[in-house]
């Protein structure tokens, strides 16, 4: 990663097809020493490629990656889509204003201290 990192600094700094040197200079500008062998195989990889347009492909694969959040938000939405069939509404419809009250009167409790004493 350390050397994939300086390739990239590099290259944002305007350098289009960093060497070796370039990527061993930059990495020992922080006190890191190089992994010739690492290194090599990295500039061997990005050889002849532009860096941006791997960038793009990978960003199009990690796309159809799923990831975690989604679940949540199909349960949510089946539950609205509910009351768009009919079925449930007039339920729903009855439970809101009892929470509301429900919310009132939590507010109202006293819990056994005051702000001011």
């Amino acid at each position: 990663m350390k050397h994939l990192a300086a390739y990239l600094l590099l290259g944002l700094a305007g350098n289009t097809s960093p060497s070796a040197e370039d990527v061993k200079e930059v990495l020992s500008s922080v006190g890191i020493e190089a992994e010739e062998e690492r290194l090599t195989l990295l500039l061997k990889e990005l050889e002849g490629k532009d860096i941006n347009e791997l960038i793009a492909q990978g960003t199009e694969k990690l796309a159809s990656v799923p990831s975690g959040g989604v679940g949540g938000g199909a349960a949510s939405s089946g539950g609205a889509a509910a009351p768009a069939a009919g079925g449930a509404a007039p339920a729903e419809a009855e439970a809101a204003p009892a929470a509301k009250e429900e919310e009132k009167e939590e507010s109202e409790e006293d819990m056994g201290f005051g702000l001011f004493d």
